[in-house]
C-alpha cells in the first residue's frame, strides 16, 4: 500500500501557499519533527507555527516600510558619540525616538553646522519609526524639490506631492546647503502647508531660523510662513560643536 504522506504533504503545502502562510509552510515539518521528539501537545505545536508565521510578516512589514521611506544606510541612535558635541540637548532628542510626536502630529528642526551628527539623528529616527509601524519618507530637501519642480513642469505635482505628503512622518534633510529658487520655494511652503496641524516633519538644517530668508529666494515672508507652521507645534534643537570629520576645524 502506497505511503499516503507525500500526497498529504503536497496538499498542505498546496493549501498554505493559498493562504500564503510561507513561514508555516518552511518550518512545520521541523516543528512537528521536535514535537514528537519533546512529546509536545498539539496545541503547543499550533501555538509555535502561528508565532512565527506572526514575526516573519512582522519582519516583512518593516522591511516593506523602510523600502518605501528610501532610507539611506542604516545609522542607530547607539553609535553616536554624544561626548563629541560642545553642547546638545541629548533627552530631547531621546524623546524623538519614542515617536510619540508623531501621533500628535508635531514637528521638530535639527539645527548645527555640518557634521554635528544631524544626518544621523534623522536616519536613526526613520528606522527606529518604521519599527514601530508608522509609515515614512525619507529625502534631501534639494532631492524633493527637483521631483517636485519636475512634476509641476510635466502636469502631475498633485500626484506627486502625495508622496511627501501621504506617510506619518517626513524626514527632510540638509535644508539651507544649496539656495532654493522662487518656484522650489513655492513648493517647498506647499508641502509645510499640507502637512501642518496632520502630519509630522524633522528637518535638519545648517541654518539658524534668521537665517531662512536666504534659503528661499531672499523672501523672509515665505520664510516666516514656513517657521510659523513647523514651529506651532515644533520644537527646535540646537547642537553645537565642531564636525566630527573635520575636528580641528574652528567653530564657525
Amino acid at each position: 500500500m502506497n505511503d499516503p504522506k507525500p500526497r498529504l504533504h503536497e496538499l498542505l503545502l498546496r493549501d498554505l501557499a493559498e493562504l500564503k502562510l510561507s513561514q508555516i509552510a518552511q518550518n512545520y515539518r521541523e516543528v512537528l519533527d521536535e514535537a514528537a521528539r519533546q512529546n509536545t501537545s498539539l496545541l503547543e505545536v499550533l501555538a509555535t507555527l502561528i508565532a512565527a508565521e506572526v514575526a516573519a510578516r512582522r519582519q516583512r512589514t518593516i522591511e516593506r516600510r523602510m523600502r518605501q521611506a528610501k532610507l539611506p544606510s542604516r545609522k542607530t541612535l547607539e553609535a553616536y558619540d554624544w561626548t563629541f558635541p560642545k553642547r546638545i540637548p541629548k533627552q530631547k532628542i531621546l524623546r524623538l525616538f519614542d515617536c510619540e510626536f508623531v501621533s500628535q502630529h508635531q514637528c521638530a528642526i535639527l539645527i548645527g553646522k555640518t557634521g554635528t551628527g544631524k544626518t544621523h539623528f534623522l536616519n536613526a529616527l526613520g528606522y527606529t519609526a518604521c519599527e514601530k509601524g508608522i509609515s515614512v519618507r525619507w529625502t534631501r530637501v534639494i532631492d524633493m524639490i527637483n521631483v517636485l519642480t519636475t512634476a509641476q513642469i510635466n502636469g502631475t505635482l498633485e500626484q506627486k506631492l502625495k508622496e511627501y505628503t501621504r506617510p506619518d512622518l517626513l524626514l527632510l534633510d540638509e535644508l539651507g546647503y544649496l539656495p532654493i529658487d522662487k518656484r522650489g520655494s513655492d513648493l517647498m511652503f506647499q508641502v509645510v502647508a499640507a502637512r501642518y496641524e496632520c502630519g509630522s516633519i524633522v528637518i535638519t538644517t545648517n541654518r539658524i531660523f534668521r537665517e531662512w530668508g536666504k534659503i528661499f529666494d531672499v523672501d523672509n515672508t515665505l520664510a516666516t510662513a514656513i517657521i510659523d507652521r513647523l514651529m506651532h507645534h515644533g520644537e527646535a534643537i540646537l547642537i553645537e560643536g565642531r564636525s566630527y570629520r573635520n575636528p580641528g576645524q574652528d567653530d564657525e
